[in-house]
């Protein structure tokens, strides 16, 4: 009877080792696949950003470079405390810098944040960009000044 315990325990610690082995067999696919798809999701963003430029920076359907004409343009619109002014440099076709011109009755503390929308606008190579929470009025004012200023860009 002691022999059969003993091979009724040892049997049934071969069988806990073995499941314990087949979990950590699992979790190793696991986190495999989860790579290979944040590899895979890294890759289409990058394809994406860079069809996004291409399409910024490329040809138009009428032969011309760019979306927009080369040259500075400025903007105006009303903002939280007045108008902001806006210019709006394009270089090749596409927006190389924009800068605040004025914005003299803006609460400074609302124009800061909102100045955090000057990068966001060059990036997607157009004003249809989120304002900011917190500052909305003026972030509004530097996305319709950005909007005037490529309405006057546009070719």
């Amino acid at each position: 009877m002691d022999g059969f315990v003993v091979k009724t325990v040892s049997l049934l610690a071969i069988l806990g080792v073995l499941s314990g082995y087949d979990l950590v067999l699992e979790d190793r696919e696991r986190e495999e696949t989860l790579a290979q798809l944040s590899a895979q999701v890294e890759a289409m963003e990058g394809y994406i950003q860079d069809s996004q430029k291409a399409a910024a920076g490329g040809v138009r359907e009428d032969g011309e470079d760019g979306l927009y004409g080369d040259g500075e343009w400025e903007g105006k619109a009303q903002g939280f405390g007045g108008e902001i002014v806006l210019k709006v440099t394009v270089k090749e076709g596409v927006i190389a810098d924009i800068s605040i011109i004025s914005a003299a009755k803006e609460d400074e503390a609302y124009l800061s944040m909102a100045e955090t929308m000057l990068p966001a606008i060059m990036e997607a190579q157009s004003a249809e960009v989120d304002t900011v929470t917190g500052a909305t009025f003026s972030s509004t004012g530097i996305k319709n000044a950005a909007a005037q200023a490529l309405e006057k860009a546009e070719r």
